[in-house]
């Protein structure tokens, strides 16, 4: 029998790679990797452009929070990240803590996006900085034009638009106090001593973070079109297995001590100490294992107002992935 063919949209990572040059296959499946940055998926997915592919984690949230959605999710999850370190300042704002936030001026590039829901819901959670406390303005990093995934208006909340200039020079003019982002902004790549980190030891305090909550965010997930996946239900199971040996492959690699398998000098340390924090499973596919992270999610979203219910973790997931007991994975 031949196999099904599906395409596949999204960023190429170690944790995928095996995946992309076709090492690991999907049981039954030519699968046909097509990378391009996230944001390029992200919307291309909504167009109904591929079979599968990578999907912001808020805006899958939100859509399921909606009952619209147009395709179904895997717990498979490229991306994650802690976002204390995407808080930056500019100096001369007055801002030494996160509740010299408050009142203050705030850029983002989307108000929905993951990387800030996250970024607003520990500022909520550890600091009691409410986002209805800050002025928000959204656009580009780098330049005007960006546009969001979803758009969000919520009561008691200000979210302005900038449609001429890039948040990276607002910051620096003083237009804005502080950006969350989920790139760098270049003037603070570049040494422009007029931006900081709101929090000088990034590290540490968000393996802080991970500590008290056990919290490793989810940035992205992965979808299969609901037509297609309708179509072919057991695919969810065979793209799940394939991406979890992608990755194992990936976690291997990470075990060699010579030659370094990573450009980077004292990798293998540097390894040891992330699995003193997170155990021998840093980056854990399936759902019982992200249980906490995904419910937190859930809940940021729904108490900062973009969600419009608060959706159970169990509704996410394609009834395949149920129906084959992998949801306990």
């Amino acid at each position: 029998m031949a196999k099904l063919s599906l395409s596949y949209a999204g960023h190429l990572s170690d944790r995928v790679r095996d995946l992309y040059h076709g090492v690991v296959a999907p049981e039954g499946i030519d699968l046909h990797f097509i990378p391009m940055s996230p944001v390029q998926a992200f919307n291309r997915m909504l167009r109904g452009e591929f079979d599968c592919g990578e999907m912001s984690f808020s805006t899958y949230v939100i859509k399921a929070a909606q009952r619209a959605l147009p395709f179904v999710a895997i717990p498979v999850f490229p991306s994650r990240a802690f976002r204390h370190g995407n808080i930056y300042v500019n100096r001369a704002a007055g801002i030494a803590t996160p509740e010299d936030l408050k009142g203050k001026r705030v850029g983002v590039p989307e108000y929905a996006m993951t990387a800030a829901v996250w970024a607003r819901g520990a500022l909520m959670q550890e600091y009691g900085v409410d986002p209805a406390q800050i002025r928000w303005v959204t656009g580009g990093l780098q330049g005007p034009g960006r546009r969001p995934l979803v758009e969000t208006s919520i009561p008691g909340v200000s979210i302005e638009h900038e449609d001429t200039r890039g948040l990276n020079d607002m910051l620096l003019t003083g237009e804005i106090d502080a950006l969350i982002a989920p790139q760098t902004p270049p003037s603070l790549r570049q040494g422009d001593d007029r931006i900081a980190y709101l929090f000088a030891d990034v590290p540490g305090v968000e393996r802080d973070y991970f500590r008290k909550t056990g919290i490793f965010p989810i940035m992205h997930t992965v979808v299969i079109r609901k037509d297609v996946y309708e179509k072919n239900p057991w695919i969810a199971v065979s793209l799940l297995d394939a991406f979890e040996k992608s990755k194992a492959n990936c976690m291997a690699e990470l075990n060699i001590d010579e030659p370094l398998p990573i450009s980077l000098p004292w990798i293998g340390q540097y390894v040891q100490s992330i699995r003193e924090v997170f155990g021998d499973d840093f980056w854990p596919y399936g759902v019982e294992k992200n249980r906490t992270t995904i419910d937190a999610l859930c809940g940021f979203l729904h108490d900062q107002g973009i969600a419009q219910r608060r959706v159970a973790v169990d509704e996410l997931f394609a009834e395949a992935i149920h129906a084959a007991g992998q949801i306990k994975l």
